[in-house]
């Protein structure tokens, strides 16, 4: 049965679902509902009830989690109670964080095939759906390639279409865009979108970088402390919402209404703020022509320069090619990391990035070239290859927190993690619990690790990391699955790491992360570097990697909200010119 044309696609009545031994429910939902044709949005704080709210939609939980359902959850007038998630596949579709775990095929019209096949459908009816699904997220021309050589968005977009080729009616997808660069994920974002407007498909997705989303998205779901809203009008939940991207965020503090959703409406209402801001701000050539610290007037521009250090370079990285299998990653790269300061590197997917960290962290060699990072131990001062230290020394002076926190997890709880990390980086028992709370918020200590959220598994790792306190640490995408809560928590503890003198370097696609934290941006692109230079000197006027701040008040270099605030305060004080 699958319901009378009038009924909405999606219904949820009464929710509440509670896993085993637990003593509240994690997730309760009043009542929703979504039509046919909508794209609509979850937001919410990390460890909310987001990724249980989008498992349940298609019946993996409470089928294959555990747990009590009270309620119901129909899904084109199938409840998932009594439907499991193969009983679901032709109606709903999940598509998960990481696409390359779910491939099960090794190519790209094989993998959209398979699930077809699994279904029984007819081969040519099967070959028409392929065919079909190539062109409409523009895989055509990759369909012969092999899955491991595509980059991360083309990833993305071949999950999807292995989940669509099923043909459901509705598209769940969680974080579907983290691990993508700018603009890899607007081009999975513009997909999703033809395919809302132009096949009437039903997307509800789940996505902490906001920033992508909101102006995509037809209605906003809220889901706080395990409690979930019927989805709303974007400016109303907007309005309502804690968790907000960067031109909202510049929206509340300046008063404009109504609410902006994107740059675009952000940069109409911005022409007075621009034109009242800018006797007061640096242009980037003008700056650069003048000394740091030679006024106190024009504090923008320097707000993320920490003052030069007359110390030795943490790292080195000369001439350095690295290859993966018999294919350079690296090419000729040239790097100096000096101490105390906070580099991020920026660039599509595939351009060298986490090769990059994985070199400095020890764990590939280069080819050609040296690559050498900083050794203070038992008197001894200078620059050593990283893979000539022994393991249980190397994690005093690099560690490297990976894109996949869980190959640095191995305990069977929370608490025996952070406890065996105090141990064996000979830390103040309790050292890694503070620090995971610092990042993560509070975190159920007897919870195994994979059972966390993707943005408690990354703080965890980070706190495992942190507790040996190295000289140099390495970071690969570090706010992915985190909310903006955690994401700021995680900018106060870089900066304050940062000031005690150690040396920061993270790979990241987070644009909005990269302009509150760092000090110096280094793109890169074929293994090479091909810009080097301030936060503001690469993000403010850069197509693809501005800040959404940046774009609303361009000309002017600001790239954040407290970038903003700070000039209006300094105009209400008079202390611009």
């Amino acid at each position: 049965m699958t319901g009378s044309l009038d009924a909405p696609l999606v219904a949820i009545d009464d929710l509440e679902i509670t896993y085993d031994g637990a003593d509240s429910p994690a997730l309760v939902v009043p009542r929703w509902r979504v039509e046919e044709g909508e794209l609509v949005l979850v937001t919410g704080p990390t460890g909310g009830g987001k990724s249980t709210l989008l498992q349940a939609l298609n019946g993996l939980v409470p089928h294959f989690t555990g747990g009590t359902l009270r309620g119901h959850v129909r899904i084109a007038g199938r409840d998932t109670a009594s439907h499991r998630p193969r009983d679901l596949a032709e109606v709903v579709g999940l598509v998960r964080q990481n696409p390359a775990a779910s491939f099960v095929s090794d190519t790209v019209e094989d993998e959209i095939a398979y699930g077809m096949e699994v279904l029984g459908v007819a081969p040519g009816v099967m070959r028409r759906r392929v065919e079909e699904i190539l062109d409409v997220l523009g895989l055509a021309d990759v369909r012969d390639r092999r899955l491991s050589t595509l980059s991360g968005g083309q990833q993305q977009r071949v999950a999807i279409a292995a989940v669509l080729a099923a043909g459901p009616r509705v598209l769940v997808l969680d974080e579907p865009t983290s691990a993508l660069d700018p603009v890899a994920a607007e081009d999975v974002l513009a997909a999703l979108t033809r395919l809302v407007h132009d096949m009437a498909l039903t997307v509800v997705l789940a996505e902490h970088r906001l920033e992508r989303v909101v102006h995509h998205a037809d209605r906003i779901a809220l889901v706080e402390r395990g409690v979930a809203t019927e989805p709303l009008p974007p400016r109303e939940a907007m309005a309502r919402s804690a968790v907000v991207p960067p031109v909202v965020a510049l929206g509340k503090l300046t008063g404009w209404r109504p609410l902006p959703l994107s740059v675009r409406e952000a940069r109409r209402a911005a022409t007075g703020l621009r034109d009242r801001l800018a006797p007061g701000v640096e242009t980037p050539a003008a700056a650069t022509a003048q000394a740091a610290g030679e006024s106190d007037r024009r504090r923008t521009w320097s707000l993320r320069r920490r003052p030069a250090s007359s110390r030795p370079l943490q790292a080195r990285v000369t001439r350095a090619q690295v290859e993966r299998g018999r294919t350079p990653v690296l090419r000729g790269l040239d790097l100096e990391l000096p101490p105390g300061g906070v580099s991020v590197l920026m660039g599509r997917n595939g351009s060298g990035k986490s090769t990059l960290l994985w070199s400095l962290a020890g764990r590939l060699a280069p080819t050609s070239g040296a690559i050498e990072i900083r050794r203070t131990a038992d008197g001894a001062d200078d620059l050593v290859e990283p893979r000539g230290l022994r393991p249980s020394e190397r994690i005093r002076h690099v560690g490297l927190v990976p894109q996949d926190p869980m190959t640095l997890l191995y305990a069977d709880s929370v608490a025996a993690e952070c406890a065996q990390a105090d141990s064996d980086m000979r830390a103040e028992p309790g050292t890694a619990a503070t620090l995971l709370e610092r990042i993560a918020g509070p975190v159920d200590a007897s919870l195994h690790p994979r059972d966390l959220s993707e943005g408690q598994r990354l703080g965890l790792a980070l706190a495992v990391i942190l507790a040996a306190r190295p000289a140099l640490l390495l970071l690969d995408e570090p706010t992915r699955g985190l909310d903006y809560a955690a994401k700021a928590r995680l900018v106060q503890l870089l900066g304050e790491l940062a000031e005690e003198g150690h040396t920061i370097l993270a790979a990241t696609h987070d644009v909005e992360l990269a302009a509150e934290i760092a000090d110096r941006v280094v793109l890169m692109a074929s293994g090479r570097v091909v810009a080097d230079d301030t936060s503001a000197g690469v993000l403010a006027h850069s197509t693809a990697y501005a800040p959404q701040v940046a774009r609303v008040m361009h000309p002017l270099p600001l790239l954040t909200v407290g970038d903003v605030e700070r000039e209006l305060d300094a105009t209400r004080l008079g202390s611009h010119p």
